[in-house]
């Protein structure tokens, strides 16, 4: 059984945590990226774009559904056993990823909003992050739980990279200037660009687009669509909402996915299923929800119902089982939404980060729950039983 944390101890990491962010920010640290043109983005059309306030907006004003204090309180005084006592377990796809997907379709889910689609002859990666936190800091934040299934340079070649928006876990620094040096493209949401470009990306590796642009991904035959989401972005204390944060659709001749990033439940789920669907799979995230953030995050049952929103296949659930972002236990997420998928008739694999899996393929019940041995192997553990004691 988890203990809760110490008043005392809680109390110390907040601190540390605001300390570090401030001292990044006031020492002009690159990781915070750029200030986007702002006379390029009053150029938006399938966005909102406020000019007189220079920030991105969504479709519909959003309502607190309860004081942020009570989060917080949670986040440091909860009981809830928000991450492992024991060791998360991943798979190495190194092996499978040298042969191409029979299907034409496969899915690498390397923990978070991270996945490896394989679609047609193209590999778009989503949202990578290989850093062991997801914050500004390299000594506070959110520290992983498991190693990434790969290293970097394990990697196949990438055709493209798409980002949903610019919150710590979804652009990180040290990866996109790790990918960019090999020359991979990246399509972005409005004014995300501009923190590529302070990190050194090359100009002609950034695609911006709006809400509902679509590009082509060089030397293949997909195309990525950045679609509409309900959410927020910002990577300083006073950079919220200057960059737009998206969805996206990519879609190959033969095949269809849909990656959701980060958002709340809105009835833009329909239009990307009427406009750009069926998919074969949706990439949906499930986790570090609360009620007073659920304008901008889905929880599992959400989840769900997005997933049928925008016609999706099967659902890969995304966004938990990697940082400690919310106030729920660790595992929750995963298992909410197979109830949650089970009485609504929906596909959801939950594989291992790290195992590729070929989702037009595959079945309900071929992933397994994997996350209900690992605090129970720690505690075997801890008592002996498994050392032989």
């Amino acid at each position: 059984m988890r203990r809760a944390p110490s008043p005392l101890r809680s109390l110390v990491t907040l601190a540390l945590a605001v300390t570090g962010v401030v001292l990044a920010g006031s020492t002009g640290c690159a990781t915070f990226g750029g200030t986007p043109d702002t006379h390029e983005m009053d150029s938006a059309r399938g966005a909102i774009y406020d000019a007189r306030r220079a920030v991105f907006v969504n479709a519909r004003r959003l309502e607190r559904k309860g004081p942020p204090w009570k989060a917080i309180g949670q986040t440091l005084f909860g009981d809830a056993q928000t991450s492992p006592e024991g060791e998360v377990p991943i798979a190495s796809p190194v092996e499978a990823w040298k042969s191409p997907p029979a299907s034409g379709l496969r899915l690498t889910w390397m923990g978070h909003s991270t996945a490896l689609v394989e679609i047609d002859g193209a590999r778009v990666l989503t949202d990578p992050i290989w850093s062991e936190r997801a914050s500004p800091s390299t000594l506070v934040g959110p520290h992983r739980f498991h190693a990434p299934p790969a290293p970097l340079e394990a990697l196949p070649p990438i055709d493209a990279v798409i980002i949903s928006h610019d919150h710590y876990d979804h652009l990180d620094h040290e990866t996109t200037v790790a990918l960019a040096a090999q020359g991979v493209p990246f399509f972005v949401p409005l004014g995300v660009g501009s923190h590529l470009a302070k990190w050194g990306v090359p100009a002609d590796q950034i695609t911006e687009l709006d809400w509902w642009g679509r590009a082509q991904v060089p030397g293949t035959r997909v195309t990525v669509v950045a679609t509409p989401a309900q959410h927020f972005s910002g990577r300083g204390l006073l950079s919220r909402n200057q960059t737009l944060w998206a969805s996206w659709v990519v879609r190959g001749p033969q095949h269809r996915v849909y990656f959701g990033g980060d958002t709340g439940l809105f009835d833009g789920f329909a239009d990307i299923g009427r406009r750009e669907g069926p998919f074969d799979a949706s990439i949906i995230p499930v986790g570090a929800y609360n009620p007073a953030w659920r304008e901008i995050h889905l929880d599992p049952e959400e989840a769900i119902e997005a997933h049928r929103m925008v016609r999706g296949g099967v659902l890969l659930p995304v966004h938990w089982g990697t940082f400690q972002l919310g106030t729920h236990d660790w595992r929750e997420p995963a298992e909410r939404t197979l109830v949650a998928a089970r009485a609504a008739g929906v596909v959801a694999i939950t594989p291992l980060p790290g195992a590729p899996i070929e989702p037009t393929t595959a079945r309900a019940d071929s992933t397994g729950p994997w996350w209900r041995l690992v605090d129970a192997v720690a505690a075997l553990l801890g008592d002996g039983v498994l050392a032989g004691r």
